[in-house]
C-alpha cells in the first residue's frame, strides 16, 4: 500500500503542483477533496461509482466522511448499537479503538487487544474477538470478564484467527489464516502448528470443527440474509501473485458446507472485509491493486460487480451500522470513514 500511494502522490504533484492538498490530482471520485470536512461536497456523492442499474445502494444526498485518522493499520470493525459506537482494531498498536456515537471522539477500548483482528457479536449481543497475538477466539462476557473460546484444535495451536461469523444457530465460524504468526507486525513470529482452515465451533458443545481446508489463506467470511450460503475470502496472493485473490461460495447445510465455486476475483489485489446487505449483494473491501482498487466493491447475487465506492486508503474491513443498519463503517487503513447507502445490512452481517 505504501509504495503504490508513494508513487500515486508523486504522479499527482508533478502533475498538479497547485494541488490543494497533495494527495490526488483533479480526481473525479473525489478523493483529493479535503478531508477535514471544512470544504462542503456537491451532491451526489462523486466516490459513488454504479456500474450496474441494478445497484440501487447509492444515496444521493449523502457523503463519504472521514471521521478520525491516526491508527497504523485498522481492521475488524464491529457496529455496537447499544453501546452507541463503533469498535475496531489498530492491530500494530495492539489495541481496540472505540469511536462514539454521540460527539464523533475516538478513545481507545482495549489497550492490551493481543493484536486482535476480526470482531462479531453473537446472538446474545456478546463481542466476539480474533486474536494474532495469543492466537485464540474469545469472548466478552456480560459482566465484563473474557473467556477463551478456543485456541487450538486437535491438541495443537491455531495460526491466528482472523475474522468470524456468527450463523443463526448461534455457531462461530471462524478463519485461521496464520497472519499473526509471520511477523512482528501484528502479532510475532512463530511455527504453523495446523492448516489454514475454516472452523465452526458449535454453541452447545463448545467443540470445532475443520469446515474448509482448501484455503491458501482464508480471510472474511459472512453469510447470505438467509444463511444459506456462506461466502469466504481466500487472500493468498499475498503470498505470491499466482494464489488465489478471489471470494468462494458455499451452500451451508447445517453445520457443513458444500458445492462450492469461485463467486469473483480481485487481481490486481484483493479483498478482505464482506457483509451481505438485505437483498443478498455481497459487499467486498478492496485494495492492493492500485488506487483505483481502494474502496467497496459491490456484487449482485449472481457475482456480477454492480457498484464500487473508491476511497482514498486501502479499505480492510467494513460494517453496516447505525440504528437502521444503512451506515457504512469502514476501516481504511489509517482512518476511519462512512457513508449512508440506501441498502441495509443483512442482521447476520
Amino acid at each position: 500500500m505504501k509504495i503504490g500511494r508513494r508513487s500515486f502522490i508523486t504522479a499527482a504533484a508533478a502533475t498538479t503542483a497547485s494541488a490543494a492538498t497533495g494527495v490526488l490530482a483533479a480526481d473525479k471520485w473525489g478523493r483529493d477533496r479535503d478531508w477535514s470536512g471544512n470544504v462542503p461536497v456537491s451532491y451526489p456523492e462523486p466516490a459513488v461509482e454504479v456500474l450496474d442499474p441494478r445497484f440501487k445502494g447509492r444515496q444521493g444526498n449523502a457523503k463519504l466522511e472521514r471521521l478520525w485518522t491516526g491508527a497504523l493499520w485498522l481492521e475488524g470493525p464491529v457496529y455496537m448499537g447499544d453501546w452507541k459506537c463503533f469498535l475496531c482494531s489498530d492491530i500494530p498498536n495492539h489495541r481496540v479503538l472505540r469511536w462514539n456515537e454521540d460527539n464523533s471522539e475516538v478513545s481507545v477500548f482495549q489497550g492490551e487487544s493481543f493484536y486482535a483482528n476480526g470482531h462479531v457479536r453473537d446472538r446474545e449481543g456478546r463481542l466476539i474477538a480474533c486474536e494474532h497475538d495469543s492466537r485464540r477466539v474469545r469472548r466478552l462476557e456480560h459482566d465484563g470478564n473474557w473467556s477463551v473460546l478456543i485456541d487450538s484444535f486437535d491438541g495443537k495451536k491455531l495460526n491466528g484467527p482472523n475474522d468470524a461469523a456468527v450463523a443463526a444457530d448461534g455457531a462461530i465460524w471462524f478463519t485461521d489464516p496464520g497472519y499473526g504468526i509471520l511477523g512482528p507486525y501484528e502479532g510475532h513470529s512463530d511455527k504453523a502448528e495446523l492448516p489454514t482452515n475454516v472452523y465452526r465451533l458449535d454453541p452447545q458443545s463448545g467443540k470445532a470443527a475443520v469446515v474448509a481446508s482448501d484455503f491458501r489463506r482464508p480471510n472474511g467470511l459472512c453469510f447470505s440474509p438467509d444463511g444459506s450460503k456462506l461466502y469466504v475470502v481466500d487472500t493468498g496472493a499475498t503470498d505470491g501473485p499466482d494464489y488465489p485473490a478471489h471470494v468462494r461460495v458455499f451452500d451451508v447445510h447445517g453445520a457443513k458446507v458444500a458445492n462450492d465455486k469461485v463467486f469473483a476475483d480481485f487481481k490486481p489485489g484483493f479483498t478482505d472485509g464482506i457483509r451481505c446487505d438485505a437483498d443478498g449483494n455481497l459487499w467486498c473491501a478492496w485494495g492492493w491493486g492500485g488506487v483505483d482498487t481502494n474502496g467497496i466493491r459491490v456484487h449482485a447475487p449472481d457475482g456480477d460487480a454492480i457498484a464500487m465506492i473508491h476511497t482514498p486508503e486501502v479499505i480492510s474491513n467494513f460494517v453496516f451500522g447505525g440504528h437502521k443498519r444503512n451506515r457504512l463503517f469502514m476501516a481504511g487503513s489509517t482512518s476511519i470513514y462512512s457513508l449512508y447507502v440506501n441498502a441495509v445490512g443483512a442482521r447476520n452481517g
